[in-house]
């Protein structure tokens, strides 16, 4: 029997644990995964029972906590700039942000386009009136020739009359 081509794996396909199956405890994750999942659980569980029990409120609360030795070595460097974390009800909504130089450039140049379109529809710019000059000229030069075409065709039809008298 001819599989085409690419053969599948012999693990055939993969399946995801939908969240419900999660929740419900019926996924199909390694039990390993679980097992340090829990594990996890337990340690958030026992480190909160402990700071309830202690009562005293400390500082680490505050601070995040830090990778590797960051926790241990406090470091006061001047230069150092820390995130500043803000919270929806702190926003500003009133407050604009200044906009950089390319884009106000860019601001400037639609709004030059802009007013330079309205001019060309207004026929005030150089260009447009050399348009409206070229279109009247070509206009004028039509308006000759198809004069020209019935003059042309008026005296064909006279020639026609006359020979047929």
């Amino acid at each position: 029997m001819g599989r085409g081509k690419y053969k599948s794996k012999p693990t055939g396909r993969r399946q995801f644990s939908t969240p419900e199956d999660m929740l419900a405890g019926t996924s199909t994750r390694p039990r390993t995964f679980k097992q340090v999942e829990a594990e996890h659980k337990e340690e958030e569980e026992s480190e909160e029972g402990s700071d309830q029990e202690s009562g005293d409120e400390t500082d680490d609360e505050d601070k995040p906590r830090r990778k590797g030795t960051q926790g241990i070595i406090e470091i006061e460097n001047p230069n150092l700039v820390k995130p500043k974390t803000l919270k929806a009800r702190d926003i500003d909504i009133g407050k604009t942000t200044e906009l950089s130089r390319r884009e106000r450039e860019e601001i400037e140049k639609q709004k030059a386009h802009e007013r330079y379109m309205r001019l060309q529809e207004q026929g005030k710019t150089e260009q447009a009136r050399k348009d409206l000059e070229r279109l009247s000229l070509i206009r004028q030069q039509r308006a000759e020739a198809a004069k020209k075409r019935e003059e042309e065709k008026a005296a064909k039809e006279q020639k026609k009359a006359e020979a047929r008298k």
